[in-house]
């Protein structure tokens, strides 16, 4: 379980780092469009993307148990 955790919190920072790489102007805008959301809608959009992530999570591990992985 810990290396698991290990694994997901590396991809997170991979991909993390290669939107600051490749596209800073980019997290730019993202940061700006983030900033005229309301505090409501912020915290909407991160419980909206946890649960997305959740799912994923789920699936990989229901796909993961299916192929005997």
């Amino acid at each position: 379980m810990t290396g698991l955790l290990i694994l997901a919190f590396g991809l997170v920072l991979i991909l993390e780092g290669l939107a600051y790489a490749l596209a800073p102007s980019l997290v730019e805008r993202l940061l700006q469009a983030l900033r005229a959301l309301t505090l409501d809608q912020r915290r909407l959009l991160g419980l909206s993307a946890v649960t997305l992530g959740v799912l994923l999570v789920w699936l990989a591990r229901a796909l993961g148990t299916q192929l005997g992985v």
